[in-house]
C-alpha cells in the first residue's frame, strides 16, 4: 500500500523528503543569524573601542618618547650647576609640542654659598632654570601662570629631595592640576637613587590637537578593520569640561564608543561616532543580506530538486508508457494477424462453398490487412518523427476526394463491427489544395479508428468537410465515452491514453493523436477537440487554403521544421 502510494506520488514524496530537512536547516540558520546579528553589533563596537585604544597608545608613545629623549638630563650637569650646558642639552635634543622646558637642582644648605640666585627651603636649596624652545632662550617664563604652575608641581619632588630617601621608579610622570599648563616631569637622581633634581616640560595643547592627535589617528587607520572609518565614522575629542575641542560638534548620541586619553591628557576623552550606519544598523543589514541569500539558495535548491524530480517522474511515466505501448502494440498486431490467418485457413481448406462467402472472407482479410498496415505505418511514422527524418511531399489535389475516398474505405471496416460511418460533404466544390495525400489519409484514419474504439456500443460516426472562409474544416464526431477537460490538453502527447472509461478494455499504441497533430501542424493547420464525459467527442482539423505561389512549388517539409513550428 505504501509502496504503491510512493510510486504514484514520487514527486510529492521526493519534494517533502527535501523540504523537511531544508525547513529544519533554515530554522536553525535563522536562529544562528539572529544571534550573529546581536554579537555582530557588540563585536563592531569592540572593534571601534580597539581602534580608539590604538589611537591612545600612539599618543602615549609620542609623548613618552619625547620625555625620555629630552628630559633624560645627565646628573653631573646638575651637580656641577652647569645650567648653560642644560640649555645646550635641550637645544640638541629637539622637542615637539613643548611650550617650556625647565630643570631644577636641589642641593644641601652648606653648598648654598656656592650657588648664586638660589632659594632656601628648610635646609634645601632649589635652583630653577627655564628654557623656551620656540625662541631658544633661557630665563623666566613670560607667562606668570606657567612659572607658578611649575613651582606647585615641584612641591612633592622637593619633599623627596629634602628627605633624601632613595626612589624606586625613574619613569616620567604627568601633572594635570593646571589644565592650561600640563606637564611631564622626570626626576634626576644621584648614584644612591636620591632626588637631586627634576627635568620637565609644559605641553602645548594646540600642537596636540593640530599635529599629534591627527597623526595618531592616521597611524592607527591601517590597524582598523576595513576603511569604513574614513567615510562613515568620525572622531571627537572632548576636554575636561566636556567641550568638543576637535571633531564634529553636536549629535553626541551618535558617538558609539568613548575612552579616556592617556598620559598627558588623561582628563580628556576620545570618542568615535557614526555618520550614516550605526553598528546595530550594520548588523541588521548583514542579517537581512545573509537571510536573503539563505532563502534564495533554498529556493534555488527546491527549484532544482523539483525540476529533477519532475524530470525523473516524467521519464518514469514515459518508460511506463513505452512498456504499455509495447504490450498494446503486441496485442494490436496479434489480433489482425489471427483474423487473417483464420480466414486464410478457411480459404485454403476449401470451406468456402459460395462466392458470397469468398467475398466476405476477402473483405475481412483486406480490412484486417489495412488495420495492420495502419498500425505499422503509425509506428514507422512516429519513429521518423522522433528522429527528425519524417518528410511530407505536398501535391495539388482535391481535399474533398481524399476525405470521401478515405471514408468510403473505412466504412467497410467499421461496418463489420456494427458501426455506421456517415459522411457530409461541402455545399459547393472546394478548390484544390496543396497537401500530402497519404498524411491526410493517415490522420483521418486515426481519428475514425479512435472514434470506433472508444464508443460503448455500435452507433454512428460522423465525418464532415466544410469550408470556413480561407480554410477547410474536417470534423470527426462519435458518441463514445468522451474526454474530461483536464485530459484534453494531454491526449496529443505521445503514448498518452485517457485513464477513464473503456481505456482498460481497449488496446492501442497511444501514438495516433500525436501523429495526427504532427500532420496537421505540418500543413500549417490546427487541431482541436470538443468533448464531455459520456456525451462523445468531436475532433476538428482546420487546414488553410494555400495561395497560388505556394501551389506552384514542389515542397518537401522535414519533420524537424514542423517540430520547430510546434514549439513556437
Amino acid at each position: 500500500m505504501i509502496r504503491e502510494f510512493i510510486k504514484k506520488h514520487v514527486l510529492m514524496v521526493g519534494f517533502l523528503a527535501v523540504l523537511a530537512p531544508l525547513g529544519v536547516m533554515l530554522s536553525l540558520q535563522y536562529g544562528w543569524l539572529v544571534k550573529l546579528q546581536k554579537t555582530s553589533a557588540v563585536a563592531e563596537k569592540a572593534s571601534l573601542g580597539n581602534y580608539l585604544r590604538v589611537v591612545s597608545k600612539e599618543i602615549e608613545y609620542f609623548y613618552f618618547k619625547q620625555a625620555e629623549r629630552s628630559l633624560n638630563i645627565p646628573p653631573d650637569l646638575l651637580l656641577e650647576g652647569r645650567f648653560r650646558r642644560v640649555a645646550s642639552y635641550y637645544r640638541k635634543h629637539e622637542v615637539e609640542g613643548a611650550r617650556y622646558l625647565f630643570a631644577v637642582q636641589y642641593i644641601q644648605q652648606e653648598w648654598a654659598r656656592y650657588v648664586p640666585d638660589s632659594a632656601l627651603w628648610n635646609d634645601l636649596i632649589e635652583q630653577l632654570m627655564f628654557y623656551d624652545p620656540y625662541h631658544e632662550i633661557t630665563g623666566t617664563p613670560t607667562d606668570p601662570s606657567a612659572g607658578m604652575a611649575i613651582r606647585v608641581a615641584l612641591a612633592p619632588w622637593r619633599t623627596l629631595a629634602l628627605r633624601g630617601d632613595p626612589v624606586q621608579s625613574h619613569a616620567p610622570v604627568v601633572d594635570l592640576r593646571d589644565p592650561d599648563n600640563r606637564m611631564i616631569l622626570k626626576m634626576i637622581t644621584d648614584e644612591r637613587d636620591r632626588v637631586i633634581g627634576v627635568a620637565g616640560m609644559i605641553i602645548e595643547s594646540q600642537f596636540f590637537l593640530e599635529a599629534v592627535l591627527p597623526g595618531a589617528i592616521e597611524q592607527a587607520l591601517p590597524k582598523f578593520e576595513g576603511k569604513r572609518a574614513q567615510d562613515n565614522f568620525f572622531i571627537t575629542v572632548r576636554d575636561q569640561r566636556d567641550r568638543v575641542v576637535l571633531g564634529e560638534i553636536g549629535e553626541p548620541e551618535r558617538e558609539e564608543v568613548s575612552v579616556a586619553l592617556p598620559f598627558v591628557f588623561g582628563d580628556w576623552s576620545l570618542a568615535i561616532g557614526t555618520r550614516h550606519t550605526t553598528p546595530e544598523q550594520w548588523a541588521k543589514s548583514n542579517f537581512l543580506v545573509n537571510l536573503s541569500m539563505s532563502v534564495l539558495l533554498a529556493a534555488a535548491l527546491l527549484g532544482g530538486v523539483t525540476l529533477a524530480l519532475r524530470t525523473a517522474s516524467h521519464e518514469v511515466k514515459v518508460s511506463q508508457m513505452k512498456s504499455d505501448f509495447v504490450s498494446n502494440v503486441s496485442h494490436e498486431l496479434r489480433t489482425p494477424l489471427a483474423s487473417i490467418r483464420v480466414f486464410g485457413e478457411f480459404l485454403r481448406l476449401g470451406r468456402v462453398d459460395s462466392a458470397e462467402k469468398s467475398c466476405e472472407y476477402g473483405e475481412y482479410i483486406e480490412t484486417e490487412s489495412r488495420r495492420l498496415t495502419q498500425l505499422i505505418n503509425n509506428i514507422l511514422d512516429f519513429s521518423k518523427i522522433e528522429s527528425g527524418a519524417k518528410t511530407y511531399e505536398f501535391e495539388r489535389v482535391s481535399i474533398e476526394d481524399i476525405v470521401a475516398d478515405t471514408v468510403r474505405t473505412l466504412a467497410v471496416g467499421v461496418k463489420h463491427r456494427g458501426f455506421q460511418l456517415n459522411y457530409e460533404g461541402p455545399e459547393s466544390r472546394l478548390p484544390e489544395m496543396y497537401v500530402d495525400r497519404s498524411a491526410i489519409v493517415q490522420a483521418l484514419t486515426n481519428l475514425v479508428d479512435n472514434a470506433r474504439k472508444y464508443t460503448h456500443k455500435p452507433g454512428d460516426i460522423d465525418v464532415a468537410l466544410k469550408r470556413r472562409a480561407d480554410s477547410v474544416l474536417i470534423s470527426v464526431r462519435d458518441r463514445g465515452i468522451g474526454i474530461s477537460r483536464h485530459e484534453q490538453t494531454k491526449i496529443f502527447e505521445r503514448f498518452h491514453r485517457v485513464s477513464t472509461g473503456l481505456v482498460h478494455d481497449v488496446k492501442g499504441s497511444g501514438l495516433g493523436l500525436a501523429i495526427v497533430q504532427h500532420v496537421v501542424h505540418a500543413h500549417g493547420g490546427k487541431i482541436s477537440v470538443e468533448s464531455e464525459p459520456g456525451r462523445g467527442s468531436t475532433f476538428f482539423i482546420n487546414l488553410p487554403l494555400r495561395d497560388r505561389a505556394q501551389e506552384s512549388e514542389d515542397l518537401i517539409v522535414p519533420a524537424a521544421s514542423v517540430r520547430h513550428l510546434e514549439e513556437s
